[in-house]
Protein backbone atom coordinates (compact mmCIF):
# COMPACT_ATOMS: atom_id res chain seq x y z
CA UNK A 1 0.00 0.00 0.00
CA UNK A 2 1.52 3.40 -0.54
CA UNK A 3 0.04 6.99 0.80
CA UNK A 4 -0.55 9.75 -1.22
CA UNK A 5 -1.71 12.80 0.60
CA UNK A 6 -4.94 11.58 2.53
CA UNK A 7 -5.28 8.55 0.19
CA UNK A 8 -4.19 5.23 0.96
CA UNK A 9 -3.83 3.25 -2.48
CA UNK A 10 -3.38 -0.71 -2.62
CA UNK A 11 -0.13 -2.08 -4.46
CA UNK A 12 -2.83 -3.47 -7.28
CA UNK A 13 -3.93 -0.53 -8.44
CA UNK A 14 -0.28 0.18 -9.37
CA UNK A 15 0.75 -3.79 -10.46
CA UNK A 16 -2.29 -5.99 -11.45
CA UNK A 17 -3.24 -5.04 -14.93
CA UNK A 18 -6.45 -4.40 -16.64
CA UNK A 19 -8.43 -3.25 -19.85
CA UNK A 20 -12.08 -3.21 -20.14
CA UNK A 21 -12.57 -5.52 -22.81
CA UNK A 22 -16.96 -3.93 -23.81
CA UNK A 23 -17.35 -7.14 -26.59
CA UNK A 24 -16.74 -9.66 -23.95
CA UNK A 25 -18.48 -8.48 -20.80
CA UNK A 26 -21.24 -6.03 -22.38
CA UNK A 27 -20.90 -3.27 -20.17
CA UNK A 28 -21.87 -5.81 -17.31
CA UNK A 29 -21.07 -4.03 -14.01
CA UNK A 30 -23.93 -0.81 -15.26
CA UNK A 31 -26.33 -4.20 -13.72
CA UNK A 32 -24.59 -6.69 -11.97
CA UNK A 33 -23.66 -5.41 -8.17
CA UNK A 34 -25.54 -4.80 -4.63
CA UNK A 35 -26.70 -1.45 -5.77
CA UNK A 36 -26.72 1.40 -8.20
CA UNK A 37 -23.36 3.54 -8.90
CA UNK A 38 -22.83 5.39 -5.61
CA UNK A 39 -22.69 9.20 -6.29
CA UNK A 40 -20.95 12.20 -4.54
CA UNK A 41 -23.17 15.08 -2.95
CA UNK A 42 -22.11 17.77 -5.94
CA UNK A 43 -23.11 14.70 -8.41
CA UNK A 44 -26.62 14.97 -7.12
CA UNK A 45 -26.79 18.64 -7.93
CA UNK A 46 -25.01 18.30 -11.21
CA UNK A 47 -27.94 15.09 -11.93
CA UNK A 48 -30.60 17.91 -10.96
CA UNK A 49 -29.93 20.23 -12.80
CA UNK A 50 -29.01 18.48 -15.93
CA UNK A 51 -31.74 15.38 -16.15
CA UNK A 52 -33.79 16.76 -18.72
CA UNK A 53 -30.41 16.67 -20.92
CA UNK A 54 -29.73 13.29 -19.86
CA UNK A 55 -33.57 11.81 -20.05
CA UNK A 56 -34.18 11.38 -24.08
CA UNK A 57 -31.11 9.00 -23.99
CA UNK A 58 -32.47 6.76 -21.29
CA UNK A 59 -35.31 3.81 -22.10
CA UNK A 60 -38.67 4.24 -21.13
CA UNK A 61 -38.00 2.07 -18.44
CA UNK A 62 -35.54 4.32 -17.09
CA UNK A 63 -37.56 7.27 -16.89
CA UNK A 64 -40.84 5.04 -15.65
CA UNK A 65 -38.19 3.90 -12.50
CA UNK A 66 -36.78 7.76 -12.10
CA UNK A 67 -40.45 9.14 -12.02
CA UNK A 68 -41.49 6.34 -9.27
CA UNK A 69 -38.41 6.08 -6.95
CA UNK A 70 -36.13 9.54 -8.09
CA UNK A 71 -33.30 10.80 -9.94
CA UNK A 72 -30.73 9.37 -7.05
CA UNK A 73 -31.39 7.50 -3.99
CA UNK A 74 -30.19 6.41 -0.29
CA UNK A 75 -28.66 3.20 -0.04
CA UNK A 76 -28.17 2.39 3.70
CA UNK A 77 -24.83 0.33 2.80
CA UNK A 78 -23.91 2.63 -0.24
CA UNK A 79 -24.86 5.59 0.27
CA UNK A 80 -26.05 8.20 -2.39
CA UNK A 81 -26.59 5.81 -6.00
CA UNK A 82 -28.79 5.63 -9.05
CA UNK A 83 -31.61 3.82 -8.91
CA UNK A 84 -32.03 0.35 -10.43
CA UNK A 85 -34.43 -1.20 -12.86
CA UNK A 86 -36.00 -4.23 -10.50
CA UNK A 87 -32.40 -3.91 -8.50
CA UNK A 88 -30.43 -4.76 -11.82
CA UNK A 89 -29.61 -2.32 -14.81
CA UNK A 90 -29.09 1.21 -13.63
CA UNK A 91 -32.09 3.60 -14.60
CA UNK A 92 -29.53 5.25 -17.01
CA UNK A 93 -28.23 2.41 -18.51
CA UNK A 94 -29.46 1.62 -22.46
CA UNK A 95 -28.00 -1.57 -24.54
CA UNK A 96 -26.73 -0.31 -28.30
CA UNK A 97 -26.94 -2.54 -31.12
CA UNK A 98 -24.46 -4.95 -30.38
CA UNK A 99 -26.37 -5.67 -27.05
CA UNK A 100 -23.59 -3.20 -24.76
CA UNK A 101 -25.19 -1.19 -22.05
CA UNK A 102 -24.34 2.23 -22.57
CA UNK A 103 -25.00 5.44 -19.86
CA UNK A 104 -27.53 7.53 -21.05
CA UNK A 105 -25.41 10.73 -18.99
CA UNK A 106 -21.81 9.73 -20.93
CA UNK A 107 -24.22 9.63 -24.18
CA UNK A 108 -25.08 13.53 -23.48
CA UNK A 109 -21.84 14.16 -22.86
CA UNK A 110 -19.82 12.43 -26.05
CA UNK A 111 -22.84 14.75 -27.84
CA UNK A 112 -21.62 17.82 -26.01
CA UNK A 113 -24.96 18.45 -24.45
CA UNK A 114 -23.30 18.41 -21.09
CA UNK A 115 -20.00 18.95 -18.85
CA UNK A 116 -20.07 16.53 -16.62
CA UNK A 117 -19.46 12.41 -17.92
CA UNK A 118 -21.00 10.36 -15.53
CA UNK A 119 -20.44 9.27 -12.12
CA UNK A 120 -16.97 9.02 -11.15
CA UNK A 121 -17.35 6.04 -9.49
CA UNK A 122 -18.35 4.13 -12.74
CA UNK A 123 -15.62 6.31 -14.62
CA UNK A 124 -13.14 4.52 -11.91
CA UNK A 125 -14.50 0.83 -12.13
CA UNK A 126 -13.02 -1.34 -10.92
CA UNK A 127 -10.82 1.03 -8.47
CA UNK A 128 -13.46 1.15 -5.43
CA UNK A 129 -12.59 4.40 -3.26
CA UNK A 130 -13.85 3.56 0.67
CA UNK A 131 -13.59 6.29 3.40
CA UNK A 132 -11.88 5.49 6.47
CA UNK A 133 -14.40 4.82 9.41
CA UNK A 134 -12.34 6.20 11.92
CA UNK A 135 -11.01 9.48 9.84
CA UNK A 136 -13.58 10.62 7.13
CA UNK A 137 -10.42 12.32 5.59
CA UNK A 138 -8.71 9.09 4.78
CA UNK A 139 -9.58 7.12 1.00
CA UNK A 140 -8.93 3.73 0.64
CA UNK A 141 -8.15 3.29 -3.21
CA UNK A 142 -8.50 -0.46 -4.09
CA UNK A 143 -8.50 -2.53 -6.94
CA UNK A 144 -12.07 -4.68 -6.96
CA UNK A 145 -12.55 -5.92 -10.34
CA UNK A 146 -15.75 -8.29 -10.22
CA UNK A 147 -14.06 -12.16 -10.47
CA UNK A 148 -16.34 -13.67 -13.22
CA UNK A 149 -17.43 -10.40 -14.85
CA UNK A 150 -13.58 -9.12 -15.19
CA UNK A 151 -11.80 -12.17 -16.54
CA UNK A 152 -11.90 -10.87 -20.03
CA UNK A 153 -10.55 -7.33 -19.01
CA UNK A 154 -8.12 -8.62 -16.46
CA UNK A 155 -6.59 -11.17 -19.72
CA UNK A 156 -6.57 -8.12 -22.09
CA UNK A 157 -4.69 -6.14 -19.72
CA UNK A 158 -2.22 -8.58 -19.50
CA UNK A 159 -2.22 -9.39 -22.89
CA UNK A 160 -2.01 -5.39 -23.47
CA UNK A 161 0.35 -5.30 -20.47
CA UNK A 162 -1.52 -2.26 -19.40
CA UNK A 163 -1.40 -1.49 -15.42
CA UNK A 164 -4.99 -0.47 -13.73
CA UNK A 165 -4.02 3.30 -12.87
CA UNK A 166 -2.85 3.84 -16.51
CA UNK A 167 -6.06 2.30 -18.17
CA UNK A 168 -7.87 4.33 -15.89
CA UNK A 169 -5.25 7.96 -15.72
CA UNK A 170 -8.37 9.87 -17.18
CA UNK A 171 -10.95 9.08 -14.33
CA UNK A 172 -7.77 9.23 -11.64
CA UNK A 173 -6.98 12.52 -13.08
CA UNK A 174 -10.26 13.59 -13.14
CA UNK A 175 -10.84 12.46 -9.35
CA UNK A 176 -7.80 13.75 -7.65
CA UNK A 177 -5.71 15.79 -10.47
CA UNK A 178 -3.28 16.03 -12.16
CA UNK A 179 -0.22 15.95 -9.40
CA UNK A 180 -1.88 13.01 -7.61
CA UNK A 181 -1.68 11.27 -10.99
CA UNK A 182 2.25 12.31 -11.34
CA UNK A 183 3.22 10.99 -7.53
CA UNK A 184 1.10 7.60 -8.55
CA UNK A 185 3.10 7.59 -11.68
CA UNK A 186 5.94 7.98 -9.69
CA UNK A 187 5.60 5.62 -7.23
CA UNK A 188 4.44 2.37 -9.77
CA UNK A 189 8.15 3.50 -11.27
CA UNK A 190 9.83 2.91 -7.63
CA UNK A 191 8.01 -0.21 -7.21
CA UNK A 192 9.23 -1.72 -10.56
CA UNK A 193 12.30 -0.84 -9.99
CA UNK A 194 13.22 -2.18 -6.34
Amino acid sequence: MIAIDNKLISDEVLEEQFVCDLNKCKGGCCEDGDAGAPMEKWELEKLKAHYEVVKPYMTAEGIREVERQGKYIYDKDFGWVTPTINGAICVYGFRDQKGIIKCAIEQAYNDGKLDWKKPISCHLFPIKIQKSKRDPDIEYVNYEPREDLCAAACSLGKKLKVPVYIFLKDSIIRKYGEEFYEALEAAAKHLKDR
